[in-house]
């Protein structure tokens, strides 16, 4: 079979060297390039670029014969026959094959295909988690970094490294960790909270016993509402909002500081961002909306001005914003305080028509 190839799609190339042979008068010159049979996959046909091999003997591009097997198949697509492992071996041979053909056929316009990383297994996934929960109990949080980098960094070189790290039970461990560091001095433990907030942030949603028994503590959340206030951290102060709106809301209550911060984040949406200004939007609505204690949660946003700042949002905001901003100040509007902020407001009537 004769396949084109070209730089990021499948379309003919057109062949520098044959245009300079041509007169100027000449249209572009299309070659076509025979990829070998054995170096495209069964299931697309495309080039390999990580080919491995199944224990039925039959080589697939990764990629590929994973989402064959997400797909709910259990068999060999070639052989058909039913597979008792699901295990993949990379063919190392094929693909530096697959590669030297690439270099012969650079003038084309042919890339040669990157020397793939090793996926993380499930294995190094629940031994490193092992260590981690280990380094926690000992007080060793430099270990406890070490380890939380090296799963941020798998996670970093794949979407199917993120699926095993996710699926292995990963954001209990960390929340365990991050609840017991939380205790105490959090500055002295703050490169590794840090660390493992911006890691939780990429693994939501989170299972309920993560975000209610670990990161619901009272320790963890008065650790994610001081992260809130970080003013030398944009990115910190993100991941915290992010988490906290996932947080219930009778225990997020019950937090010394937790209105104030809230309001903070919301006037300086702009520097932070839309993704935070939704997430802090959403865990004030949850606040003023089921919360037992609203009334008073209610009228403390009024006193510090939230109405007017919403107000302002709404001005230029995008959609997203928009919606929650307005869900936010119907609330707010139940407090006679409220009413007659947003009454008294010149913006309120041209925003709301």
């Amino acid at each position: 079979m004769v396949l084109s190839w070209t730089k990021g799609s499948r379309v003919f190339r057109r062949a520098r060297k044959g245009k300079e042979l041509l007169s100027n008068s000449c249209n572009d010159l299309q070659v076509e390039i025979a990829i070998p049979t054995h170096f495209r996959c069964p299931v697309t046909l495309d080039l390999m670029k990580d080919p491995v091999t199944l224990s039925t003997g039959i080589t697939y591009d990764r990629d590929s014969i994973e989402k064959w097997f997400e797909s709910g198949n259990n068999s060999c697509p070639v052989t058909k026959t039913e597979l008792t492992s699901f295990d993949i071996v990379p063919n190392h041979s094929l693909r530096r094959m697959i590669q030297d053909w690439c270099v012969q056929h650079r003038s084309y316009g042919v890339e040669r295909i990157p020397t793939p990383r090793i996926p993380v297994t499930r294995y190094e996934v629940t031994d490193t988690c092992s260590r981690i929960l280990s380094a926690a109990q000992q007080g060793d949080e430099s270990k406890c970094f070490e380890l939380v980098r090296k799963i941020k960094g798998w996670g970093k070189e794949s979407e199917r490294n993120k699926k095993v790290i996710v699926s292995n039970g990963v954001s209990l461990v960390l929340a365990k960790v991050f609840d017991s560091f939380s205790r105490g001095l959090i500055e002295k433990n703050v490169v590794l909270l840090e660390e493992i907030l911006e890691v939780l942030t990429w693994m939501r949603p989170l299972s309920e016993e993560s975000r209610f028994v670990f990161l619901g503590s009272s320790n963890s959340l008065s650790c994610l509402v001081w992260f809130l206030n970080d003013q030398q951290k944009i990115s910190t102060r993100q991941n915290a909002s992010l988490l906290l709106k996932e947080m219930n809301v009778e225990s997020l209550a019950k937090i010394e500081g937790i209105v104030e911060s809230l309001v903070n984040m919301v006037k300086v949406n702009v520097e932070i961002g839309s993704a935070s200004t939704k997430a802090c939007l959403s865990t004030i609505f949850h606040l003023v909306y089921s919360s037992k204690s609203k009334k008073v949660i209610l009228e403390r946003f009024v006193e510090l001005g939230l109405v007017s700042i919403l107000l302002e949002i709404l001005v230029d905001a995008e959609k997203g914003v928009c919606e929650k901003a307005l869900g936010v100040l119907n609330c707010l509007c139940d407090s006679k305080n409220g009413v007659q902020i947003a009454k008294s407001n010149a913006l309120t009537l041209p925003l709301v028509i």
